[in-house]
């Protein structure tokens, strides 16, 4: 029995073959607009109801970007104003389409749609000066239906990273010969852009880091000048695989997945999956794999596992000075919550902080923020209150939380 247990301030984790189970060690939800956070942290709902909060974006002046999925009223893009007490003031709205990414990046605000990342210019308070027209960076990226969220991170040099996800599970169905997965050339890998340049296309870019089934969370680590992204692993080993796969294997496998990439990585989708109970990259099964063949080496070995299908979509980078120490340039990461880990309750639907030093994983992962859920019952797939997406620091040092299900916005602080 593998078993290794990792300790929060505010959560332990016991992971016992993979399973979670979680003792509130830290402050109460009664609260804390109901989530429970690590001793002295404060968490509040500053907005409510707004539409399904994706991807957030914080300015100096206190003011939040919202993107949602689907246009609220016609408006995609959501503007509320932090005034420092318990409500935002909504500010504005603007932009026909919804999506998901969204960030501030050298006097702009960029958005994406699934097909198109757009870019607003940002006057001296931040604000954007031309709602009604905002320029195309990049337009025609693949977007078929299935993961089709384009996320994006900026580095120091004008360059953005674009998530373009495969538009399948495991491209069995469209590589029935195993030829090899036929949409490698242009889906399941991150592309990259110029921030100077107009008006391009997929082809324009560059193939940055390829075989990455989906990433909806990514961010730009500054202590290793290095993208960081989150994969989320694929689904129905045992559905697809019964006698090589139990259903509790399935349940806890493949490994969402941290990786930290330089130009020309392969993650090895759909070839390989990762097992973080064996810290090892495996051969998947469609290609040979029988749940006990190592992958290739040639392949890119995640820096952390996480349970599977716990689905992560939000990464930042805490550079505040608010919160503790420990918590210093390291990772924040936003699991939206799963479907389908049955027989085991289904989990996700929290906030966890990722330990870094010098720019690389650095002890066990905790639980941050727990309780978005709601109630043990309302875990049940499709049934959760709030789902965790975006996360985004304020210029006080405290972080913000969309939620997808409810319109939520949470502002999470530390009291010394």
């Amino acid at each position: 029995m593998n078993k290794n247990i990792f300790w929060g301030c505010c959560v332990s984790v016991l992971a016992i073959g993979g399973l979670l189970s979680f003792k509130i060690l830290g402050t109460g939800a009664a609260d804390n607009a109901g989530l429970t956070l690590p001793q002295g942290f404060k968490a509040t709902a500053i907005a409510e109801n707004i539409g399904s909060a994706r991807h957030i974006a914080v300015t100096p002046q206190n003011d939040i970007y919202v993107h949602l999925a689907r246009p609220q009223n016609g408006k995609g893009i959501v503007v509320l104003h932090d005034n420092g007490t318990a409500k935002a003031d909504v500010k504005t709205s603007f932009g026909n389409f919804g999506g998901t990414g969204l960030r501030i990046n050298n006097g702009y605000l960029y958005a994406s749609s699934n097909t198109t990342v757009y870019r607003y210019k940002l006057n001296a308070n931040s604000e954007v000066t031309n709602p009604d027209a905002p320029e195309v960076v990049v337009s025609g990226l693949v977007s078929k239906r299935t993961h089709e969220d384009k996320a994006m991170a900026f580095d120091n040099a004008g360059n953005m990273y674009v998530n373009i996800g495969a538009y399948s599970n495991i491209c069995s169905e469209l590589d029935p010969d195993k030829k090899g997965c036929p949409i490698l050339d242009s889906a399941g890998a991150i592309w990259r852009f110029r921030t100077d340049k107009l008006n391009q296309k997929q082809s324009n870019g560059v193939k940055f880091a390829s075989g990455l089934r989906n990433v909806v969370g990514l961010d730009w680590n500054q202590q290793a000048n290095q993208l960081f992204v989150m994969q989320h692993g694929r689904d129905l080993l045992t559905v697809l695989f019964p006698k090589l796969y139990t259903a509790k294997q399935s349940a806890e496998l493949p490994s969402e997945a941290m990786f930290a990439l330089k130009e020309g990585d392969n993650a090895g989708w759909p070839y390989v999956y990762y097992d973080h109970q064996k810290q090892k990259n495996m051969m998947g099964p469609e290609y040979g794999g029988d749940g006990q063949k190592e992958a290739d080496p040639k392949y890119l070995k995640p820096v952390v596992g996480y349970p599977g299908h716990l689905a992560p979509v939000g990464l930042m980078f805490y550079t505040g000075n608010q919160f503790p120490a420990k918590y210093k340039n390291g990772a924040f990461i936003a699991f939206h919550g799963s479907w389908n880990r049955a027989p085991e309750p289904q989990e996700g639907f929290f906030v966890v902080f990722q330990p870094f030093k010098n720019g690389r994983p650095d002890g066990q992962w905790e639980i941050f923020a727990n309780g978005f859920a709601g109630t043990a019952e309302q875990k049940a797939a499709g049934r959760a209150e709030h789902r965790p997406v975006g996360l985004a620091q304020a210029n006080d040092g405290s972080i913000y939380v969309s939620d997808d299900s409810k319109g939520f916005i949470y502002k999470i602080s530390y009291q010394k």
